[in-house]
């Protein structure tokens, strides 16, 4: 089923519609919250998060078609709202991330790369490159002009090549 068809179904009070919906996109929400978040259990709370706005306010859909790119600025700006909450956070002690790559599946291939990365240059990468959304697109998710779109995604591959070059010297001068 199409997710025209699901969020009409959704609309009008078919939870299962909903469901479909969210199991259609969960690893696009998955991949949009990790690049903005770094630790999973952050994404895993805001995407939870982001499922209930987005069920209390399916109804707000105007445009079926363009339902994936609703539910990403609700994931969008849950991981914005949870990075402010936590920036008025002290914590208490230091805890490490485990990360788990299996679940982000073959396009993680540059992970490590992109977690190096400040976060607005990596959501415009993880947008334009994993999502396969527009530049048009990205710039309605995220509310920011067209052109500051292309200048992140130019700066995000820029400093994204730095990155790599680095790391293959490091390993070349490790194994030499």
């Amino acid at each position: 089923m199409s997710d025209e068809k699901d969020v009409a179904l959704a609309q009008d009070g078919d939870k299962e519609a909903f469901s479909r919906l969210i199991k259609r996109h969960r690893h696009s929400m998955y991949r949009v919250a990790k690049g903005i978040l770094k630790a999973d259990a952050d994404c895993a709370d805001a995407i939870q998060e982001s499922i209930i706005k987005s069920y209390q306010s399916i109804r707000q859909v105007k445009n079926a078609k363009s339902f994936k790119s609703w539910l990403m600025r609700i994931v969008v700006n849950q991981c914005y709202d949870m990075i402010k909450k936590q920036k008025r956070v002290v914590p208490m002690e230091s805890v490490e991330s485990v990360h788990h790559h299996q679940e982000a599946g073959p396009a993680y291939d540059l992970y490590d790369e992109l977690q190096q990365l400040k976060s607005n240059y990596r959501i415009v990468i993880m947008l334009y490159y994993y999502e396969q959304y527009s530049i048009e697109e990205i710039s309605k998710i995220l509310r920011i002009r067209k052109g500051t779109v292309k200048s992140r995604l130019n700066r995000g591959r820029r400093k994204l090549t730095e990155i790599i070059n680095l790391n293959e010297l490091e390993r070349g001068n490790e194994s030499g």
